[in-house]
C-alpha cells in the first residue's frame, strides 16, 4: 500500500506518494504527465493508494515549506529512484548541480560521461518522478534559454529566480 498526500506550495498544489521507506513521487498536480505517473506506480509496485500521510511525507511537507521560504538547499528525504542505469546517472548528475546554478544540457551529457548524450539526458530528465528535489529546473538551453519544464515554463522561471535571490540568506 501506498499513501499520497496533497501539498500546497506558492507554485500550486504538489502530490506526495510514498510508503514506509520513502517517496515515490512528487509532482505538481496540473503536470501532464501526473496520472500516468500514478498509473505505472500502481501497476510496478502492485499497489494501492491510499489518501494519508507517511513519515516521509510529513518531511517533505517541511522541507517544501522551507525551500519556498528560501532557508533549504538540499533535500534530506529519502527517495525510491526506479529507472535506468542511465536515468540513475544523469538523475544524480541533476542533483550534483549546486543550488542557484544552471547548466546546459550539453553540460548535464558531459558530467554523465557522453557530451553526444544531451538528448538522451533530456529524455532522462522528463522522466523524473521528485520535482524540485531532483532539481532538473536547473537544466537550461546551450544558448541560455529556460527550455522546456514538465511542471511547466513560469514555474521553472519562478523557481531559478528564487534560487537564485534565496542561495546567499542561508
Amino acid at each position: 500500500m501506498l499513501n499520497a498526500c496533497f501539498i500546497d506550495t506558492k507554485l500550486g498544489a504538489m502530490c506526495a506518494i510514498s510508503d514506509n521507506d520513502g517517496l515515490h513521487l512528487l509532482k505538481f498536480v496540473s503536470q501532464r504527465s501526473m496520472g500516468r505517473a500514478i498509473e505505472k506506480l500502481i501497476i510496478d509496485k502492485k499497489a494501492t493508494i491510499v489518501l494519508g500521510g507517511t513519515d516521509h511525507i510529513d518531511m517533505i511537507q517541511k522541507e517544501l515549506a522551507l525551500y519556498f521560504d528560501g532557508k533549504l538547499q538540499e533535500f534530506k528525504t529519502p527517495i525510491h529512484l526506479v529507472g535506468s542505469d542511465f536515468q540513475k546517472k544523469a538523475w544524480h548528475a541533476l542533483m550534483d548541480i549546486p543550488y542557484g546554478q544552471t547548466r546546459s544540457y550539453l553540460e548535464q551529457a558531459k558530467a554523465v560521461g557522453n557530451s553526444k548524450a544531451f538528448r538522451a539526458v533530456a529524455n532522462a530528465n522528463s522522466a523524473n518522478k521528485f520535482s524540485i528535489i531532483i532539481p532538473c529546473h536547473r537544466i537550461v538551453n546551450h544558448n541560455g534559454n529556460l527550455g522546456g519544464y514538465a511542471g511547466g515554463v513560469k514555474r521553472k522561471q519562478w523557481i531559478i529566480y528564487h534560487e537564485k535571490c534565496s542561495k546567499n540568506l542561508l
